[in-house]
Protein backbone atom coordinates (compact mmCIF):
# COMPACT_ATOMS: atom_id res chain seq x y z
CA UNK A 1 0.00 0.00 0.00
CA UNK A 2 1.36 3.16 -0.63
CA UNK A 3 2.06 5.49 2.27
CA UNK A 4 -0.06 8.42 1.01
CA UNK A 5 -3.25 6.22 0.62
CA UNK A 6 -4.27 6.23 4.31
CA UNK A 7 -4.04 9.69 3.90
CA UNK A 8 -5.61 10.10 1.46
CA UNK A 9 -9.00 8.08 2.35
CA UNK A 10 -8.93 9.63 5.74
CA UNK A 11 -9.13 13.36 4.30
CA UNK A 12 -11.92 12.00 1.68
CA UNK A 13 -14.15 10.84 4.51
CA UNK A 14 -13.34 14.17 5.83
CA UNK A 15 -14.36 16.06 3.44
CA UNK A 16 -17.07 13.60 2.73
CA UNK A 17 -18.42 14.00 7.04
CA UNK A 18 -17.72 18.01 6.54
CA UNK A 19 -20.10 17.99 3.10
CA UNK A 20 -22.66 16.03 5.03
CA UNK A 21 -22.61 17.78 8.02
CA UNK A 22 -23.22 21.28 5.68
CA UNK A 23 -25.74 20.14 4.42
CA UNK A 24 -27.84 18.95 6.93
CA UNK A 25 -27.00 22.28 8.69
CA UNK A 26 -28.05 24.54 5.42
CA UNK A 27 -31.16 22.35 5.65
CA UNK A 28 -32.24 23.74 8.69
CA UNK A 29 -30.76 26.82 8.76
CA UNK A 30 -33.12 27.35 4.98
CA UNK A 31 -36.09 29.33 6.52
CA UNK A 32 -33.74 31.33 9.12
CA UNK A 33 -31.75 32.41 5.60
CA UNK A 34 -35.04 33.34 3.95
CA UNK A 35 -36.11 35.40 6.77
CA UNK A 36 -33.12 37.16 6.93
CA UNK A 37 -32.89 37.61 2.86
CA UNK A 38 -36.77 39.06 3.29
CA UNK A 39 -35.06 41.26 6.11
CA UNK A 40 -32.38 42.81 3.92
CA UNK A 41 -34.31 43.63 1.48
CA UNK A 42 -37.03 45.20 3.25
CA UNK A 43 -34.14 47.14 5.23
CA UNK A 44 -32.93 48.27 1.60
CA UNK A 45 -36.52 49.66 1.20
CA UNK A 46 -36.46 52.01 3.78
CA UNK A 47 -33.33 52.95 4.02
CA UNK A 48 -33.59 56.37 1.82
CA UNK A 49 -36.54 57.38 4.00
CA UNK A 50 -33.97 56.28 7.31
CA UNK A 51 -31.17 57.98 5.80
CA UNK A 52 -33.37 61.27 4.61
CA UNK A 53 -34.41 61.63 8.30
CA UNK A 54 -30.90 60.79 9.86
CA UNK A 55 -29.39 63.56 7.55
CA UNK A 56 -31.77 66.05 9.33
CA UNK A 57 -29.61 65.37 12.60
CA UNK A 58 -31.99 62.34 14.39
CA UNK A 59 -30.81 59.33 15.84
CA UNK A 60 -30.51 56.65 13.00
CA UNK A 61 -32.18 54.18 15.53
CA UNK A 62 -35.24 56.45 16.23
CA UNK A 63 -35.75 56.90 12.79
CA UNK A 64 -35.63 53.24 12.17
CA UNK A 65 -38.16 53.22 14.57
CA UNK A 66 -40.37 55.58 13.57
CA UNK A 67 -40.75 54.53 10.19
CA UNK A 68 -41.80 51.32 11.18
CA UNK A 69 -44.10 52.06 13.66
CA UNK A 70 -45.62 54.42 10.87
CA UNK A 71 -45.97 50.69 8.85
CA UNK A 72 -47.07 49.07 11.63
CA UNK A 73 -49.97 51.62 12.30
CA UNK A 74 -51.04 51.85 9.21
CA UNK A 75 -50.95 47.78 8.65
CA UNK A 76 -53.03 47.14 11.91
CA UNK A 77 -55.39 50.07 10.99
CA UNK A 78 -56.14 48.57 7.49
CA UNK A 79 -56.88 44.82 8.98
CA UNK A 80 -59.10 46.29 11.70
CA UNK A 81 -61.11 48.37 9.43
CA UNK A 82 -61.09 45.46 6.90
CA UNK A 83 -62.16 43.14 9.82
CA UNK A 84 -65.05 45.11 10.73
CA UNK A 85 -66.09 45.20 7.53
CA UNK A 86 -65.94 41.87 7.07
CA UNK A 87 -67.28 40.79 10.27
CA UNK A 88 -70.39 42.82 9.41
CA UNK A 89 -71.01 41.49 5.97
CA UNK A 90 -70.49 38.02 7.38
CA UNK A 91 -73.56 38.26 10.04
CA UNK A 92 -75.72 39.80 7.37
CA UNK A 93 -74.98 36.91 5.11
CA UNK A 94 -75.84 34.65 7.50
CA UNK A 95 -78.96 36.17 8.35
CA UNK A 96 -80.16 36.60 4.47
CA UNK A 97 -78.84 32.57 4.03
CA UNK A 98 -82.51 31.41 4.06
CA UNK A 99 -83.68 34.33 1.44
CA UNK A 100 -80.69 32.78 -0.65
CA UNK A 101 -81.59 29.78 0.02
CA UNK A 102 -85.20 30.20 -1.12
CA UNK A 103 -84.55 32.09 -4.28
CA UNK A 104 -81.99 29.14 -5.53
CA UNK A 105 -84.64 26.45 -4.47
CA UNK A 106 -87.75 28.10 -6.85
CA UNK A 107 -85.27 28.44 -9.58
CA UNK A 108 -84.46 24.95 -9.57
CA UNK A 109 -87.76 24.29 -9.06
CA UNK A 110 -88.71 26.45 -12.13
CA UNK A 111 -85.87 24.78 -14.63
CA UNK A 112 -86.01 21.05 -13.79
CA UNK A 113 -89.40 20.76 -12.67
CA UNK A 114 -89.04 19.20 -9.08
CA UNK A 115 -90.76 20.05 -5.99
CA UNK A 116 -87.94 21.05 -3.37
CA UNK A 117 -88.30 22.75 0.03
CA UNK A 118 -86.09 24.52 1.93
CA UNK A 119 -86.55 22.18 5.20
CA UNK A 120 -86.09 18.92 3.12
CA UNK A 121 -82.70 20.15 1.80
CA UNK A 122 -81.76 21.58 5.43
CA UNK A 123 -82.19 18.37 7.09
CA UNK A 124 -80.78 16.44 4.58
CA UNK A 125 -77.52 19.25 4.36
CA UNK A 126 -77.44 18.68 8.42
CA UNK A 127 -78.13 14.67 8.50
CA UNK A 128 -75.42 14.06 5.74
CA UNK A 129 -72.22 12.00 6.39
CA UNK A 130 -69.59 14.78 4.99
CA UNK A 131 -70.86 17.74 6.64
CA UNK A 132 -70.02 15.31 10.02
CA UNK A 133 -66.78 13.96 8.32
CA UNK A 134 -66.44 17.98 7.92
CA UNK A 135 -66.65 19.16 11.27
CA UNK A 136 -64.70 16.36 12.82
CA UNK A 137 -61.53 17.55 10.74
CA UNK A 138 -62.22 21.01 11.67
CA UNK A 139 -62.29 20.51 14.79
CA UNK A 140 -58.72 18.35 14.61
CA UNK A 141 -57.46 20.39 12.70
CA UNK A 142 -57.53 23.88 15.30
CA UNK A 143 -54.48 23.01 16.60
CA UNK A 144 -52.80 23.23 13.60
CA UNK A 145 -53.79 26.20 12.31
CA UNK A 146 -52.78 27.27 16.28
CA UNK A 147 -49.53 26.19 15.53
CA UNK A 148 -49.33 27.56 11.74
CA UNK A 149 -50.45 31.29 13.28
CA UNK A 150 -48.08 31.24 15.83
CA UNK A 151 -45.46 30.17 13.32
CA UNK A 152 -46.34 32.96 10.75
CA UNK A 153 -46.58 35.97 14.05
CA UNK A 154 -42.52 34.60 15.06
CA UNK A 155 -41.60 34.24 11.69
CA UNK A 156 -42.94 37.98 11.18
CA UNK A 157 -41.35 39.53 14.03
CA UNK A 158 -37.85 38.09 13.25
CA UNK A 159 -37.67 39.39 9.61
CA UNK A 160 -39.23 42.80 11.36
CA UNK A 161 -35.94 42.35 14.05
CA UNK A 162 -33.68 41.46 11.35
CA UNK A 163 -34.12 44.69 9.15
CA UNK A 164 -34.67 47.07 12.00
CA UNK A 165 -30.29 45.90 12.98
CA UNK A 166 -30.03 46.20 9.05
CA UNK A 167 -31.54 49.69 8.69
CA UNK A 168 -30.41 50.82 12.39
CA UNK A 169 -26.54 49.96 12.00
CA UNK A 170 -26.18 49.96 7.80
CA UNK A 171 -23.36 52.38 8.35
CA UNK A 172 -21.72 50.23 11.02
CA UNK A 173 -22.55 47.24 9.12
CA UNK A 174 -20.93 48.49 5.47
CA UNK A 175 -17.99 49.67 7.89
CA UNK A 176 -17.50 46.01 9.22
CA UNK A 177 -17.82 44.64 5.96
CA UNK A 178 -15.67 46.96 3.86
CA UNK A 179 -13.06 46.51 7.00
CA UNK A 180 -12.20 43.09 5.80
CA UNK A 181 -11.64 44.41 2.45
CA UNK A 182 -9.27 46.26 0.56
CA UNK A 183 -9.73 49.54 -0.82
CA UNK A 184 -10.56 49.07 -4.58
CA UNK A 185 -13.17 46.26 -3.36
CA UNK A 186 -14.38 48.63 -0.86
CA UNK A 187 -15.72 50.96 -3.44
CA UNK A 188 -17.11 48.26 -5.09
CA UNK A 189 -19.49 47.34 -2.44
CA UNK A 190 -20.34 50.58 -1.76
CA UNK A 191 -21.56 51.05 -5.00
CA UNK A 192 -22.91 47.63 -5.01
CA UNK A 193 -25.41 48.32 -1.36
CA UNK A 194 -26.22 52.03 -3.41
CA UNK A 195 -27.69 50.48 -6.59
CA UNK A 196 -29.34 48.19 -4.49
CA UNK A 197 -31.22 50.45 -2.54
CA UNK A 198 -32.10 52.44 -5.79
CA UNK A 199 -33.31 49.37 -7.88
CA UNK A 200 -35.07 47.89 -4.14
CA UNK A 201 -36.97 51.69 -3.95
CA UNK A 202 -37.80 51.68 -8.08
CA UNK A 203 -39.41 48.10 -7.47
CA UNK A 204 -41.03 49.16 -4.46
CA UNK A 205 -42.33 52.44 -6.61
CA UNK A 206 -43.52 50.21 -9.02
CA UNK A 207 -45.24 48.03 -6.92
CA UNK A 208 -47.00 51.12 -5.31
CA UNK A 209 -48.28 52.39 -8.99
CA UNK A 210 -49.79 48.96 -10.20
CA UNK A 211 -51.79 48.97 -6.90
CA UNK A 212 -52.88 52.58 -7.52
CA UNK A 213 -53.88 51.37 -10.65
CA UNK A 214 -55.49 47.96 -9.37
CA UNK A 215 -57.37 49.72 -7.14
CA UNK A 216 -59.11 52.20 -9.04
CA UNK A 217 -60.14 49.79 -11.43
CA UNK A 218 -61.87 47.96 -9.36
CA UNK A 219 -63.22 50.46 -7.10
CA UNK A 220 -64.83 51.26 -10.81
CA UNK A 221 -66.22 47.79 -11.17
CA UNK A 222 -67.54 48.19 -7.59
CA UNK A 223 -69.23 51.64 -8.00
CA UNK A 224 -70.79 50.01 -11.30
CA UNK A 225 -72.10 46.87 -9.50
CA UNK A 226 -73.29 49.09 -6.38
CA UNK A 227 -71.31 46.99 -4.03
CA UNK A 228 -70.74 48.85 -0.34
CA UNK A 229 -67.46 49.49 0.95
CA UNK A 230 -65.95 49.73 -2.73
CA UNK A 231 -63.00 52.49 -1.76
CA UNK A 232 -61.74 50.17 1.15
CA UNK A 233 -62.42 46.50 -1.24
CA UNK A 234 -60.52 48.77 -3.95
CA UNK A 235 -57.88 49.30 -1.22
CA UNK A 236 -57.40 45.76 -0.39
CA UNK A 237 -57.53 44.24 -3.68
CA UNK A 238 -54.42 46.71 -4.66
CA UNK A 239 -52.76 45.85 -1.44
CA UNK A 240 -52.60 42.24 -1.43
CA UNK A 241 -52.46 41.63 -5.24
CA UNK A 242 -49.06 43.48 -5.28
CA UNK A 243 -47.27 42.82 -2.47
CA UNK A 244 -48.09 39.15 -1.59
CA UNK A 245 -46.53 37.33 -4.34
CA UNK A 246 -48.49 34.00 -6.51
CA UNK A 247 -51.77 33.91 -4.32
CA UNK A 248 -52.05 37.62 -3.65
CA UNK A 249 -54.49 37.98 -6.66
CA UNK A 250 -56.87 34.82 -5.67
CA UNK A 251 -56.85 36.84 -1.79
CA UNK A 252 -57.62 40.00 -3.30
CA UNK A 253 -60.26 39.03 -5.30
CA UNK A 254 -62.02 36.39 -2.77
CA UNK A 255 -63.34 39.51 -0.50
CA UNK A 256 -65.01 41.37 -3.13
CA UNK A 257 -66.85 38.68 -4.48
CA UNK A 258 -68.29 37.86 -0.60
CA UNK A 259 -69.28 41.21 -0.37
CA UNK A 260 -70.61 40.98 -3.62
CA UNK A 261 -72.47 37.91 -3.41
CA UNK A 262 -74.29 39.38 -0.54
CA UNK A 263 -75.97 42.66 -3.03
CA UNK A 264 -76.57 39.65 -6.03
CA UNK A 265 -75.08 36.56 -6.43
CA UNK A 266 -74.65 37.43 -10.18
CA UNK A 267 -72.37 39.99 -9.27
CA UNK A 268 -69.65 37.92 -7.59
CA UNK A 269 -69.68 36.09 -10.97
CA UNK A 270 -68.59 39.55 -12.63
CA UNK A 271 -66.28 40.80 -10.46
CA UNK A 272 -64.14 36.79 -10.85
CA UNK A 273 -64.62 37.83 -14.41
CA UNK A 274 -62.96 41.19 -13.75
CA UNK A 275 -60.58 40.15 -11.77
CA UNK A 276 -59.49 37.20 -14.27
CA UNK A 277 -59.29 39.20 -16.97
CA UNK A 278 -57.40 42.51 -15.43
CA UNK A 279 -54.63 40.06 -13.93
CA UNK A 280 -53.85 38.66 -17.38
CA UNK A 281 -53.78 42.46 -18.86
CA UNK A 282 -51.33 43.38 -15.38
CA UNK A 283 -49.53 40.59 -16.24
CA UNK A 284 -48.29 40.78 -19.74
CA UNK A 285 -49.14 44.55 -20.83
CA UNK A 286 -48.69 46.77 -17.62
CA UNK A 287 -46.16 44.66 -14.84
CA UNK A 288 -43.27 44.38 -17.53
CA UNK A 289 -43.70 47.69 -18.84
CA UNK A 290 -43.67 49.75 -15.64
CA UNK A 291 -41.17 47.48 -14.10
CA UNK A 292 -38.66 47.87 -17.14
CA UNK A 293 -38.82 51.41 -16.39
CA UNK A 294 -38.44 52.03 -12.71
CA UNK A 295 -36.48 49.38 -12.36
CA UNK A 296 -34.32 49.61 -15.54
CA UNK A 297 -34.47 45.91 -16.83
CA UNK A 298 -36.05 44.26 -20.30
CA UNK A 299 -39.77 43.01 -19.64
CA UNK A 300 -38.79 39.62 -20.88
CA UNK A 301 -36.34 39.58 -17.96
CA UNK A 302 -38.63 40.76 -15.12
CA UNK A 303 -41.05 38.17 -16.46
CA UNK A 304 -38.27 35.90 -17.09
CA UNK A 305 -37.03 36.38 -13.06
CA UNK A 306 -40.30 36.11 -11.46
CA UNK A 307 -40.60 33.02 -12.78
CA UNK A 308 -37.45 31.82 -11.76
CA UNK A 309 -37.55 33.22 -8.27
CA UNK A 310 -40.67 31.10 -7.65
CA UNK A 311 -39.40 27.88 -9.08
CA UNK A 312 -35.95 28.61 -6.63
CA UNK A 313 -37.59 30.16 -3.24
CA UNK A 314 -41.58 30.09 -4.00
CA UNK A 315 -43.57 33.46 -3.18
CA UNK A 316 -40.38 34.93 -1.41
CA UNK A 317 -38.36 34.49 -4.14
CA UNK A 318 -40.70 35.94 -7.33
CA UNK A 319 -40.80 39.15 -4.28
CA UNK A 320 -37.53 39.74 -4.29
CA UNK A 321 -36.33 38.30 -8.08
CA UNK A 322 -36.95 41.66 -9.62
CA UNK A 323 -34.83 43.75 -7.44
CA UNK A 324 -32.11 41.35 -6.74
CA UNK A 325 -31.78 40.46 -10.99
CA UNK A 326 -31.82 44.27 -11.66
CA UNK A 327 -29.50 44.95 -9.34
CA UNK A 328 -27.10 42.06 -10.12
CA UNK A 329 -27.44 43.79 -14.10
CA UNK A 330 -26.48 47.26 -12.97
CA UNK A 331 -23.28 45.80 -10.91
CA UNK A 332 -22.05 43.80 -13.72
CA UNK A 333 -22.69 46.32 -16.38
CA UNK A 334 -19.72 48.50 -15.44
CA UNK A 335 -17.49 45.28 -16.06
CA UNK A 336 -18.94 44.75 -19.85
CA UNK A 337 -16.79 46.58 -22.43
CA UNK A 338 -19.25 47.63 -24.94
CA UNK A 339 -18.24 48.97 -28.41
CA UNK A 340 -19.56 50.82 -31.43
CA UNK A 341 -22.06 49.57 -33.27
CA UNK A 342 -21.24 49.85 -37.15
CA UNK A 343 -24.33 51.87 -39.10
CA UNK A 344 -25.45 48.83 -40.63
CA UNK A 345 -29.33 48.38 -42.63
CA UNK A 346 -29.11 44.59 -41.28
CA UNK A 347 -29.19 45.70 -37.57
CA UNK A 348 -32.63 47.47 -38.16
CA UNK A 349 -33.81 44.61 -39.80
CA UNK A 350 -33.39 45.42 -43.46
CA UNK A 351 -30.93 43.33 -46.11
CA UNK A 352 -28.09 45.75 -47.56
CA UNK A 353 -29.56 45.38 -51.29
CA UNK A 354 -33.22 46.07 -50.22
CA UNK A 355 -34.31 47.31 -53.48
CA UNK A 356 -32.64 44.41 -55.52
CA UNK A 357 -34.81 41.46 -56.22
CA UNK A 358 -34.19 38.32 -54.43
CA UNK A 359 -32.95 36.32 -57.77
CA UNK A 360 -30.91 38.83 -58.73
CA UNK A 361 -29.05 38.31 -55.23
CA UNK A 362 -29.13 34.55 -55.75
CA UNK A 363 -27.12 34.65 -58.99
CA UNK A 364 -24.65 37.00 -57.85
CA UNK A 365 -24.54 34.78 -54.76
CA UNK A 366 -23.88 31.93 -57.12
CA UNK A 367 -20.97 33.47 -59.25
CA UNK A 368 -19.31 34.71 -56.37
CA UNK A 369 -19.21 31.01 -55.37
CA UNK A 370 -18.18 30.07 -59.30
CA UNK A 371 -21.17 28.76 -59.55
CA UNK A 372 -23.33 28.83 -62.98
CA UNK A 373 -26.81 26.84 -63.71
CA UNK A 374 -27.44 28.07 -66.94
CA UNK A 375 -24.78 27.45 -69.43
CA UNK A 376 -25.57 23.43 -70.47
CA UNK A 377 -28.91 23.41 -72.43
CA UNK A 378 -30.43 20.82 -69.83
CA UNK A 379 -30.65 23.38 -66.85
CA UNK A 380 -28.05 21.23 -65.38
CA UNK A 381 -25.21 22.94 -63.09
CA UNK A 382 -21.49 23.40 -64.32
CA UNK A 383 -18.38 24.65 -63.07
CA UNK A 384 -16.58 27.18 -66.19
CA UNK A 385 -13.88 29.41 -65.55
CA UNK A 386 -13.82 32.93 -65.04
CA UNK A 387 -12.55 34.47 -67.87
CA UNK A 388 -10.27 37.82 -65.87
CA UNK A 389 -9.05 35.52 -63.70
CA UNK A 390 -7.77 33.16 -66.81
Amino acid sequence: MPAWLPRAMVLALALYACYRLGSWAFDQLIGLLINILIAFFLALAIEPAVSRMSARGMRRGLATFLVFLGVLIAGVGFVVLLGSMLAGQIVDMVEELPKYLDSVINWVNQTFRTDLSRVEVQDSLLHSDWLQRYVQNSATGVLDVSTTVLGGLFRLLTIFLFSFYFAADGPRLRRGLCSVLPPTKQAEVLRAWEIAVDKTGGYLYSRGLMALISGIAHYILLVILGVPYAPALAVWVGLVSQFIPTIGTYLAGALPMLIAFTVDPWYAVWVLGFVVIYQQFENYALQPKLTSRTVDIHPAVAFGSVIAGTALMGAVGALIAIPAVATLQAFLGAYVKRYEVADDPRMHGRSRRRGEPGLTRLRRSWRASGIDGGEDGAGGVGQREDPERA
